[in-house]
C-alpha cells in the first residue's frame, strides 16, 4: 500500500504562500464559463529533490493558486494548501514549494486558481505528478538538453509540434536539466522557413514572437511560445525540470556590460537592461526553488538518494564581459561562474556523499566558442583555442579540478549543451597542458528544437578526446529538426550496482551512442 503523506512542516512546505487553509473539500461548481479563472499554460513542477519540489502553473487573470497532492491518483486522503496569488506582476505566474513529501513515491498533484475577486469562482483542476527521490541505494534516471525554438524552428503544427518532448516524457525519467536556452529571445520566428531541398518548415507564430524580445511583456512573450505546444505541456505535468539558462535567454554571446549599438533590431541597446528583464521572466516561467526577489541565485546542489547529487551552475550572471580570455591571473577580469560560486562548488562536492557527483552547465569546459564566429575573435564559454597551460577563464576550472584531485573526490562527471550537436569527450591528463587533475567525462547534448552546427574545435589544456559525436555533413550550417538536427541525452544509474549509463539519443529517442560508467 502506498504511504501517505506525512505531516507538513510549515518552515519547509511553503514558499510564498500562506498557512494550509481550510478550503472546501471540492471546487465549488460553475455556472458562468467566462467568470471563472482558467489555467493557461497547464501545470509543471521543477527544482526536485530530497528536500522538496516547486509547482507552477499560470492563470488568466488576478487568482489564488490551490494545490492538492497525494500518494494515490485517487487522491484519498489528498492535502490542500493556499497558494500565493497569481497577479499581473508576476505574468500571472504562481509557485509553491512543498517540502517534508515521503521519499521513493510518486506524488500526484493538481493546481487550480480561485478568483481573487469571488473566491466562489474556480478554475478547473488541472493535475500532475513527480517521483520523490528514494532515501535507499535506488535506481535514478534523468534526461537533459538544451536550445527550445532557435534558429528559426519553431513548433510546426503538421509534424505534431516538438515531438522530442513526447520521446524523452516515454523514458519516465526523474528529472529533466534543461541546459539553457530556454527560449530564443533574439530570434523571431516567421510563419515558414525553406530548407535546402525546397521543403517549407511552418511554424506558429505569435505577436511575442514577431521581433526580438526587448520588453518584459516581449521576454515573457517568448515563454508562453513554448506553452502552445501539447508535447510540452504534457512533458511539464510528469516529469521536474531543473533549469539553466544562457546566452540567448536574454541576447546572444551576452553579459551585462554588453551595447548593442550595432543591431539595428533593438530600440534598447544596454543589455544590461534586457539582462534584467530577460531575468525577471526566466525566474517568472520556470519552476525554481528561489522566489522572484532579490539577486538570482541559480546554483544549488540536488540530491537523489545515495547513488546520485546533481550540482546546477551559472555560468551567465558573474561572467566578466567577452575578449581574449587570456589573463594569467584568476580574478574578476577572468570571472566566469565568480569567486562565490567556484567556492559553493569546491564545498559541496567535497561534502556530497553519493556515488556520482554531476555538474551541470551551459557550456562545455573544452569546446571553443568565440564570441565572433565569423571573425573567430574572443571567447564566449572557458576554452581559449591556446593549447596551453589555464589563461583567463581556464584558471577558476584549473582550480576545481585540482580541487577535487588533491580532497580525492571521485566519480564527477559533466552535463552540458550550447554547441548544437552531440557529444562525448573524455578529459585526461596525459593529453593535456595541465595536468593535475583526475580523467572525466563530459557529456554534451542538444539542440531540443533549433538548428544543427558543429563541429566545434577542442582546445587541449585539459586533454579532451572525441569519444562520440554526431555533427552536420561537411559544408551544411543549420541543420533542420526535419534533417535530424535535435538530440537529448539520458542518464540511468543503477541502484544495485552503481553502474551509471549514458546515452545519447535523437529526437525519436533511439540511442545513438552508450557509454557505460563503473564508480571507482
Amino acid at each position: 500500500m502506498a504511504k501517505r503523506p506525512g505531516p507538513i512542516s510549515r518552515r519547509r512546505a511553503l514558499q510564498g504562500a500562506g498557512a494550509l487553509a481550510a478550503l472546501p473539500s471540492r471546487v465549488f461548481a460553475q455556472t458562468a464559463a467566462a467568470a471563472r479563472p482558467r489555467l493557461m499554460q497547464g501545470v509543471q513542477s521543477g527544482d526536485v529533490g530530497s528536500n522538496g519540489v516547486t509547482l507552477w502553473s499560470r492563470a488568466d487573470r488576478p487568482a489564488r493558486m490551490i494545490v492538492e497532492y497525494a500518494t494515490t491518483e485517487s487522491f484519498t486522503d489528498a492535502r490542500r494548501i493556499e497558494g500565493p496569488l497569481a497577479l499581473e506582476g508576476t505574468g500571472f505566474t504562481s509557485r509553491l514549494r512543498l517540502g517534508d513529501l515521503p521519499p521513493g513515491q510518486t506524488i500526484f498533484y493538481r493546481i487550480a486558481y480561485a478568483d481573487q475577486a469571488d473566491a466562489s469562482a474556480t478554475s478547473d483542476w488541472m493535475r500532475g505528478r513527480f517521483r520523490t527521490p528514494s532515501a535507499a541505494a535506488g535506481d535514478v534516471s534523468f534526461v537533459w538538453s538544451a536550445d527550445t525554438v532557435g534558429q528559426g524552428w519553431g513548433i510546426n503544427p503538421d509534424i505534431g509540434g516538438m515531438t522530442i518532448y513526447e520521446a524523452m516524457r516515454s523514458l519516465a525519467p526523474d528529472f529533466f536539466v534543461h541546459c539553457g536556452d530556454t527560449i530564443y529571445a533574439d530570434d523571431p520566428l516567421a510563419s515558414e522557413k525553406k530548407l535546402p531541398d525546397g521543403r517549407l518548415w511552418k511554424n506558429l507564430t505569435t505577436e511575442a514572437k514577431s521581433k526580438v524580445a526587448e520588453t518584459l511583456a516581449e521576454f515573457r512573450g517568448n515563454h508562453l511560445y513554448n506553452f502552445l505546444d501539447a508535447n510540452l505541456r504534457r512533458f511539464n505535468a510528469e516529469v521536474p525540470t531543473i533549469a539553466l539558462w544562457d546566452d540567448h535567454d536574454v541576447v546572444d554571446n551576452w553579459y551585462r556590460e554588453k551595447r548593442l549599438d550595432g543591431d539595428p533590431r533593438y530600440r534598447e541597446k544596454d543589455v544590461g537592461v534586457l539582462a534584467r528583464r530577460a531575468e525577471r521572466a526566466f525566474r517568472e516561467f520556470m519552476p525554481l526553488a528561489d522566489g522572484l526577489d532579490g539577486p538570482i541565485r541559480l546554483y544549488r546542489k540536488f540530491s537523489f538518494g545515495p547513488r546520485l547529487d546533481l550540482f546546477r551552475l551559472d555560468m551567465r550572471s558573474f561572467r566578466a564581459p567577452n575578449g581574449p580570455n587570456r589573463q594569467d591571473v584568476a580574478g574578476p577580469e577572468a570571472a566566469l561562474l565568480g569567486v562565490e560560486q567556484v567556492r559553493w562548488l569546491k564545498q559541496a562536492i567535497k561534502a556530497s556523499t553519493a556515488t556520482w557527483k554531476i555538474i551541470a552547465a551551459d557550456m562545455p569546459v573544452g569546446l571553443v566558442v568565440y564570441d565572433d564566429w565569423r571573425r573567430k575573435s574572443g571567447f564566449e564559454a572557458v576554452a581559449n583555442a591556446e593549447h596551453g597551460p589555464p589563461l583567463g577563464r581556464e584558471l577558476e576550472i584549473a582550480g576545481l579540478l585540482s580541487f577535487l584531485k588533491r580532497e580525492d573526490v571521485r566519480n564527477v562527471h559533466w552535463i552540458t549543451a550550447d554547441v548544437h550537436y552531440p557529444a562525448t569527450h573524455r578529459y585526461d591528463p596525459a593529453r593535456a597542458a595541465f595536468r593535475d587533475f583526475t580523467p572525466f567525462y563530459e557529456f554534451v547534448s542538444g539542440p531540443l528544437c533549433a538548428g544543427g552546427f558543429g563541429p566545434n574545435a577542442l582546445d587541449g589544456t585539459f586533454g579532451p578526446q572525441v569519444v562520440f559525436q554526431k555533427v552536420p555533413p561537411p559544408g551544411r550550417f543549420d541543420l533542420s529538426p526535419l534533417e535530424g538536427s535535435c538530440h537529448f541525452g539520458h542518464v540511468g544509474i543503477d541502484g544495485k550496482s552503481g553502474v551509471m549509463t549514458v546515452s545519447h539519443r535523437d529526437a525519436s529517442g533511439k540511442v545513438i551512442h552508450s557509454l557505460e560508467l563503473v564508480p571507482s
